[in-house]
């Protein structure tokens, strides 16, 4: 069954989705393992993990990222599509190469592209609704000739600056133009519980821990009673594998030792990591080919 058509079974099935995020293949894979049903690959976590800021990115280095994740897995993947890297012409080309990459979905918002870093300081610059509307009706053309099952997100980052009125607009536009979820960014507890019931179509959340704008992080059972159909987790794997690195190397460096792990811990750890990577496979063919005895005359 393509991934796709996975993703949209799992939305149909189940009544909430949580999607954390990965940026690495083995990050997926061990997500995977824990269970859960979807991943995904954001922005913030590829451009942070390559030394560069998510504005800088080309949907090249954005689409390879989520790919190598995709390929690991077998559960869908959805990845950032920021502004479509482009007007609707480009924006119907990162469709088709999401769809190639082994893709499952992509959300397309409403700021100005070419991004500018000071998205990260919360400046986001949203381009009129008109434009905003005609990405996704085109990415949701080119979405019904290549893989009809593949999800468009429609995302809108005018909350934060217009309300939830005008954010709200976006989203119900953007369904009838085709998207199949909505996403925004409530400023506060009554945003939050406001949203699910003033857009038509059903409802992603960004849980963004460390975000400096006063967002709030609700649990999952929280945004399922609020009505949201799914939450994207965009940065904890990002944050406890920088912080956990960062304090063992402080350690290291202070000390020469690092006794965070005890030396079981670290060879199990070892041990989980080559079972995820498919070790065992790989010894069973060297195994049956390349590290065999052959015996016979010489």
């Amino acid at each position: 069954m393509k991934k796709t058509t996975r993703l949209r079974k799992l939305l149909k099935k189940k009544s909430f989705v949580y999607m954390p995020v990965a940026y690495d293949a083995l990050g997926g894979r061990l997500l995977e393992s824990l269970g859960f049903d979807c991943v995904y690959t954001g922005g913030f976590v590829t451009g942070g993990s390559r030394c560069t800021s998510e504005p800088m990115l080309t949907m090249d280095e954005q689409i390879r990222v989520a790919a190598d994740v995709a390929a690991a897995v077998d559960i869908p993947l959805v990845v950032d599509g920021g502004a479509g890297f482009g007007e609707p012409l480009h924006t119907m080309r990162t469709v088709r190469e999401c769809i190639r990459a082994g893709l499952a979905g992509t959300h397309i918002e409403d700021q100005l592209y070419p991004k500018r870093a000071h998205y990260h300081k919360y400046v986001a610059h949203a381009v009129d609704r008109r434009e905003f509307i005609d990405k996704i009706a085109f990415a949701s053309k080119q979405r019904d000739k290549s893989d009809p099952d593949f999800v468009i997100i429609a995302r809108t980052d005018t909350c934060r600056f217009h309300g939830l009125r005008e954010a709200a607009w976006r989203i119900n536009a953007a369904g009838d133009a085709g998207a199949d979820l909505g996403l925004l960014f409530p400023r506060d507890e009554a945003e939050m519980k406001k949203a699910p019931k003033a857009c038509k179509v059903p409802l992603v959340y960004v849980v963004s821990r460390g975000n400096r704008d006063g967002r709030p992080l609700p649990t999952h059972q929280q945004l399922a009673d609020m009505g949201y159909k799914a939450a994207i987790d965009a940065l904890t794997y990002l944050l406890v594998s920088f912080h956990f690195a960062k304090r063992a190397h402080q350690e290291i460096k202070r000390t020469g030792d690092y006794t965070g792990l005890t030396r079981e811990q670290c060879s199990e750890a070892r041990h989980e990591i080559e079972t995820l990577v498919g070790l065992d496979d790989f010894y069973k063919i060297e195994e049956q080919t390349v590290e065999k005895k052959k015996w016979g005359k010489r």
